[in-house]
C-alpha cells in the first residue's frame, strides 16, 4: 500500500513523454483522450510509411530488413533515412506537405478531436525518439496536425523505466494519460493490427478492474475504451529510391562492422534472384494476347491467373553463349501469333513465330509460345502438353515486339568472399532452404517454369542428342553456377541441377512479409523471416529489367547500365 501512495500522475510528468514544448490543458478540462499512431501497423495508421516492396525483395528479405538485431544501424524501422526517402525525399515532399502519403480518412478524425474543446489529441509511435523526433515534427507540422503530444520511444522512460517491446512502452503511456486526466471519460486508439487491437483491449479491460478495486491508488473511476480498427493500402518506395536506401544501410552496416564497432555481425550485401530470362512482353501487347483465351463458361475469375507477359528463354539465369546470341539483355525482337491451343481447359497458350521467320532466337521449349493463362494448381511448362493448335483468323495473329530481359528481385545475404557474380544468383542460406522446402506448392508455379523437352531452331548450340550429363543444347555451363559435374546434373532438364527450388528462392519464404516494431523488436526469431508473396510475372509491373545494376551483371540493362559493373549500385563490398 505505501509503495502505491508514492505514485505520482501529474501534468508535469506526463509532459516527459512528449517531444513537443506545448502547455497541457487542466486536468478538469479534459474529458476523453485521442490516441492515434504515427505509423508501423501496416502503414494504416496516420502516415503512410513506406514497407519494402514486395516486388522488389524476395520472401525472406522482406523480413530480414526489418529484423532489428540483423542491422548494426537497426534496419528499417530504426534507420531514419528511410523514412525519410519517402516520396522523392524531405526537401520536394515538406512543401506540399508529403501530399498523398497519409491516410486521410484519419487526417479527419484527428482535425476533429483537435477541434474537441474536452479531448486531448496524442500521436503515438514506437520510433525511436533519439533517431526520428525531429523529422517526424516536421511531417506533422507540414499537414499542420497541432497534436498536443508527439510521443516517440526513448531510451528510458520518465522515471528511467525501460520497456522489453513497444505494446508494453505504449502501455506505459497509456496509463500515465488515464491516471493523469483523472476525469477523463473516455480513451480511443487507433489501430490495425489484429493482435494489438486485441491486446489494447484486453489491457483497458485490466485498468477497469484494478479501478474497480477500492484499495487502487490513486483512484480514479472506470473509463470508457475504445479501440477503433482502421484500414489503408500499403505503400512503398520508388524501386531506384529502395534499392539505393538499402544499399546505404548496408555500406553504413559494414563500416561499423570493419571499424569494430559491432565486429560480431555479419557483413551484408544485396545479390539478385532471377526467376527467369525470356522475351518479354509490354503490357499494351500482353493486354492484347489476353484476348485470344476463351475460357470455360461457369470457371470463377479467381480460379485463373492471367498471364501473356513473356516468351521464355531460359527459366533461369541465362548462359552468357545463350545471351550473346539472342543479343543480350534489351534487344528487341519481334513476333507473329499463328495459333491458341490449351491443354485439357487448365493451361491456354499462343504459338508464336519471330519476325522474320529466320531470325535467330533461342527458347528452352520445343517453339516459342507464350503462356496465356492458367487455372488454380496448374503450372505454365504444361502448355508443351498441347498438341491441338488452332490456327485464327488474320486480324488475330497479331505482331508485337519483345525485349530480352530478367524476372528478378533482390535479396540481401551475407557477404561471401571469392563468390562469383553468376554464383551469387543462387541463395546460400540453409536455414531458408530447409524451410523452404517443406513450404506448400505456390499457387500458380510460373517461379518454376521449365520446358518438358528441348527444342532447337536456328540454334547453333542445339543439336539432336547432344550433351553430355543431360544438357540441353549442348551447353555444359548451364547448371547452377556452371559446374559440370555429371553426379549433380544428371537431370534431363537443360543442366538445371538439384534442390533448384531451395536454391533460387522459389520457396514461400516463411512466414508474413509485414513486422512491425512490436514483431521485430528485441526478437531475433523473425530474421530471415518473410512474407507468402510469390513475384508478380504478369509484367505489367514496371519490373521486368528495371532494376538498377547491382555490382555488374550480364549484357546491357534497361536503365542503360552496363553488365560489368560501371554505372551501377555497388554490392557494398
Amino acid at each position: 500500500m505505501a509503495g502505491k501512495k508514492l505514485a505520482s500522475y501529474t501534468i508535469t510528468g506526463l509532459k516527459r513523454w512528449s517531444c513537443v514544448a506545448i502547455e497541457l490543458p487542466p486536468i478538469s478540462q479534459v474529458k476523453a483522450l485521442h490516441v492515434y499512431d504515427f505509423d508501423n501497423t501496416r502503414n494504416r495508421a496516420v502516415f503512410m510509411s513506406p514497407l519494402p516492396s514486395q516486388k522488389l525483395w524476395t520472401g525472406s528479405t522482406i523480413g530480414f530488413l526489418q529484423t532489428q538485431e540483423a542491422f548494426a544501424n537497426g534496419g528499417w524501422w530504426h534507420d531514419a533515412n528511410i523514412l525519410g526517402a519517402t516520396g522523392q525525399g524531405i526537401e520536394k515532399e515538406e512543401p506540399r506537405a508529403w501530399d498523398g502519403w497519409w491516410n486521410e480518412q484519419i487526417v479527419d478524425l484527428v482535425d476533429l478531436s483537435i477541434k474537441q474543446k474536452d479531448a486531448l489529441t496524442i500521436l503515438l509511435t514506437g520510433r525511436g525518439e533519439d533517431k526520428f523526433a525531429a523529422l517526424i515534427k516536421r511531417i506533422v507540422a507540414s499537414k499542420k496536425l497541432a497534436f498536443d503530444m508527439i510521443c516517440l520511444k526513448p531510451q528510458a522512460g520518465p522515471n528511467n523505466q525501460t520497456f522489453t517491446s513497444t505494446m508494453k512502452y505504449k502501455q506505459a503511456i497509456l496509463r500515465d494519460l488515464i491516471y493523469t486526466y483523472k476525469d477523463a471519460d473516455e480513451i480511443r486508439v487507433y489501430e490495425d493490427r489484429v493482435n494489438h487491437v486485441r491486446g489494447f483491449r484486453d489491457y483497458f479491460e485490466h485498468i477497469n478492474k484494478t479501478l474497480l478495486n477500492p484499495s487502487e491508488l490513486p483512484q480514479r473511476k472506470p473509463i470508457t475504451a475504445e479501440v477503433v480498427q482502421v484500414f489503408d493500402s500499403v505503400t512503398t518506395l520508388d524501386p531506384i529510391t529502395e534499392t539505393a536506401e538499402v544499399q546505404r544501410m548496408i555500406n553504413s552496416h559494414n563500416n561499423a562492422i570493419s571499424n569494430g564497432s559491432h565486429a560480431l555481425l555479419t557483413p551484408l550485401e544485396i545479390k539478385r534472384t532471377v526467376f527467369f530470362t525470356g522475351y518479354l512482353l509490354s503490357p499494351i501487347d500482353t493486354t492484347r494476347l489476353l484476348t485470344l483465351v476463351k475460357l470455360p463458361s461457369g470457371l470463377p475469375e479467381s480460379e485463373v491467373k492471367l498471364l501473356a507477359n513473356n516468351i521464355i528463354i531460359t527459366p533461369r539465369p541465362c548462359p552468357q553463349s545463350i545471351l550473346d546470341k539472342v543479343g543480350g539483355i534489351g534487344r528487341k525482337q519481334t513476333w507473329q501469333v499463328t495459333g491458341v491451343g490449351n491443354s485439357e481447359s487448365r493451361v491456354w497458350a499462343a504459338r508464336v513465330t519471330p519476325v522474320p521467320a529466320n531470325a535467330t532466337y533461342h527458347t528452352d521449349n520445343p517453339f516459342p509460345l507464350v503462356v496465356l493463362a492458367v487455372v488454380r494448381g496448374a503450372r505454365p511448362q504444361d502448355a508443351n502438353r498441347i498438341q491441338n493448335w488452332q490456327p485464327i483468323p488474320s486480324d488475330k495473329q497479331y505482331i508485337f515486339q519483345t525485349e530480352v530481359g530478367e524476372k528478378v528481385q533482390l535479396r540481401v545475404e551475407a557477404e561471401i568472399e571469392g563468390e562469383s557474380q553468376y554464383e551469387s544468383l543462387f541463395q546460400k542460406d540453409k536455414a531458408i532452404k530447409r524451410r523452404q522446402d517443406h513450404q506448400d506448392a505456390p499457387l500458380f508455379e510460373h517461379d518454376s517454369y521449365r520446358p518438358i523437352r528441348g527444342g532447337y531452331h536456328h540454334d547453333e548450340n542445339r543439336r539432336p542428342n547432344a550433351g553430355n550429363h543431360g544438357y540441353r543444347g549442348g551447353n555444359q555451363n548451364r547448371g547452377r553456377g556452371g559446374n559440370n559435374n555429371a553426379n549433380q546434373h544428371r537431370t534431363g532438364r537443360g543442366g538445371r541441377g538439384h534442390n533448384h527450388r531451395a536454391n533460387n528462392n522459389r520457396g514461400r519464404g516463411g512466414r508474413g512479409g509485414y513486422k512491425s516494431l512490436d514483431d521485430v523488436q528485441n526478437n531475433s526469431r523473425y530474421a530471415n523471416q518473410g512474407s507468402s508473396y510469390q513475384p508478380n510475372y504478369d509484367g505489367n509491373d514496371g519490373y521486368n529489367s528495371a532494376f538498377p545494376a547491382l555490382g555488374g551483371g550480364v549484357g546491357t540493362y534497361n536503365n542503360g547500365a552496363q553488365g560489368n559493373g560501371d554505372g551501377g549500385l555497388p554490392y557494398g563490398k
